[in-house]
């Protein structure tokens, strides 16, 4: 089994998104902010295959947080969405240049998640 980490300030957006996650296959992980992820990601030694983040939270925003991971060649291989309320094409272009996977908008549909995830490729096409 996939396991993912949901990054993001608000408890009812991570527990939405691990409910989808969960029914895509994935083992969820959480954390409320880049820096919790950060140590999360350091602690595991089963792999995290996907990380979704938001932009806006206290502590370590999900921007800063994609750049540390991406300094890190053990990441290089971990798949990160941004999902975020952030809808501002400079700011999407940002995130993309910065080595984001992809990126969902919020508020985003169960349909557009799984879109996502599969050009990402954290998801084959058809999986429920």
């Amino acid at each position: 089994m996939s396991r993912a980490l949901i990054v993001d300030d608000s408890s009812a957006v991570r527990m939405l998104l691990a409910r989808i996650l969960r029914d895509f296959g994935f083992e969820v992980l959480e954390a409320s902010n880049g820096r919790d992820a950060l140590r999360i990601l350091a602690a595991e030694t089963v792999p995290i295959r996907l990380v979704l983040a938001d932009w806006n939270m206290p502590v370590m925003n999900g921007l800063e947080m994609l750049k540390h991971l991406r300094q890190d060649p053990k990441h290089a291989s971990l798949v990160v969405v941004m999902v975020t309320s952030e809808s501002d094409l400079r700011q999407m272009t940002t995130a993309l240049m910065a080595g984001a996977n992809e990126y969902v908008m919020k508020p985003f549909t169960r349909e557009i998640l799984r879109e996502k995830l599969e050009l990402a490729g954290a998801l084959a096409g058809g999986a429920e």
